[in-house]
């Protein structure tokens, strides 16, 4: 499923920005700092430094020593399904920094649709949620989901709403994500 838990050490290569969690802070961590990444999922990292929680963009893999993640490609021709088939994939690829699901298989994607523009570039609509209403990560996880979602070509404009209605529970999780958490 995607899911690497890990306490693989680190030692940064290179001053790079980083974002506390749960805070939400943006930070920069200095060349020769020492860690652990603790998740690498979706093309990002969580780092354990210092007796903190900080994320590192995929762009920033090589301050890691890891491989920045390769661009995203479309088979030529490709029509309104190819595209909506990587959506989901790059939605796949979000992650709340503090638990190892993803937010489709969470249950934070409530609503999903793709618009054709009128230059023929489309824009993707999302509305979703997070786990805790006053989670300090929600600006993060929706710059993410925005971020990744244009990074598909033909795809100009990703308009991430973040709503609380109807409240997220439990219930909303995948049984596969159930399963995984231990809340079957």
């Amino acid at each position: 499923m995607g899911y690497s838990q890990t306490s693989e050490p680190i030692r940064l290569e290179r001053d790079c920005d980083a974002v506390m969690v749960p805070q939400g802070e943006v930070v920069t961590l200095p060349a020769g700092q020492v860690g652990y990444i603790t998740q690498a999922l979706g093309g990002s990292f969580t780092v354990y430094v210092d007796g903190n929680l900080f994320r590192i963009r995929g762009a920033d893999a090589d301050a890691l020593g890891k491989e920045v993640p390769a661009a995203l490609e479309l088979p030529e021709g490709a029509g309104d399904a190819d595209v909506e088939k990587l959506v989901w994939q790059q939605l796949r690829t979000c992650f709340d920094p503090e638990i190892p699901i993803n937010i489709v298989e969470l249950g934070l994607v409530y609503d999903c649709d793709l618009e054709r523009l009128d230059d023929g570039q489309r824009k993707v609509n999302v509305r979703m949620t997070l786990t805790a209403p006053g989670c300090g990560m929600g600006d993060i996880l929706v710059d993410d989901v925005r971020t990744k979602l244009e990074a598909i070509p033909t795809v100009a404009e990703a308009d991430v709403d973040l709503v609380f209605d109807p409240p997220w529970n439990q219930t909303m999780m995948s049984e596969a994500a159930r399963l995984e958490t231990g809340m079957l």
